[in-house]
């Protein structure tokens, strides 16, 4: 996989897009919003940031319609950037055969651990067939450990769709990832993990547990209201990204970036 990124006193750039949910059709919408417009809109925000990114990292619920076509029209999207991305399924994203044939040319990569910048990048699949909430299975919580240990010199990002800690939304919560437990059994043996990053929710968030650093992620089109028991759409916030940069030394920064607002987007 190519990489772009600078030299080691910059750091490595991360800019994490999730729940994308983009349709075959530009023009699709999802809950009043146009998915297609508002990605655009916020690439045009990640082109504008400077430096520019090294690497994308799209944290799944890629595609709403799960198409063949509404994968491509995500690498259409993103590939004036120029940039690397590497990606992961989230529940809306149950043709992954589909995906990893779609998005297996520049600037996609189906690659799920990666060691770039002084640290070492490990990509999970939470998602279940036909099911809203995640679970790791226990081949990937194996796969997890074995890379950890492979790489026990690297500090570490993790990432997964579905959130491993609870965000205070019960109707999220309960869709959440159910054998969270699990998961931390893996992590809490490896200090070297810094930092696990997640999307699903449509929400920032961001937790400590243990020593990591735990991150959800706004939404690139629709956002859901924080800290509320039932579905409800929140009209206050704009779609964003979140931008990491990591140094070789561990060290991290990270920030959340809403695009402008435009009157057609919800």
């Amino acid at each position: 996989m190519p990489s772009s990124a600078g030299s080691p006193s910059a750091g490595l750039k991360i800019v994490q897009l999730t729940d994308t949910h983009l349709f075959a059709d530009e023009q699709g919408e999802m809950k009043g919003c146009q998915t297609g417009r508002s990605l655009q809109t916020v690439l045009q925000a990640v082109a504008q940031r400077q430096p520019r990114p090294d690497l994308l990292l799209l944290t799944g619920d890629l595609s709403q319609d799960e198409t063949e076509e509404s994968y491509r029209v995500l690498l259409r999207l993103i590939s004036p950037l120029g940039v690397p991305a590497l990606w992961l399924p989230g529940n809306h994203d149950q043709a992954i055969a589909l995906m990893e044939q779609v998005l297996s040319v520049f600037p996609a990569s189906p690659q799920k651990c990666l060691q770039q910048g002084g640290w070492n990048l490990i990509l999970l699949n939470s998602s279940q067939w036909n099911e809203v909430s995640g679970r790791l299975s226990d081949d990937s919580l194996r796969w997890l450990d074995t890379q950890l240990r492979q790489f026990a010199h690297l500090p570490t990002l993790v990432a997964l769709h579905h959130p491993p800690l609870a965000v205070g939304s019960a109707w999220m919560d309960a869709i959440g990832l159910q054998n969270r437990e699990d998961l931390f059994a893996v992590l809490d043996q490896h200090p070297q993990v810094k930092l696990v990053v997640f999307g699903h929710i449509h929400q920032e968030f961001d937790q400590m547990r243990q020593g990591v650093r735990y991150l959800g992620t706004p939404s690139t089109c629709v956002q859901f209201s924080p800290n509320i028991d039932e579905f409800s759409i929140d009209l206050t916030r704009q779609p964003g990204f979140r931008e990491i940069t990591l140094y070789p030394d561990g060290r991290y920064e990270t920030q959340v970036v809403r695009a402008e607002r435009q009157a057609s987007l919800v």
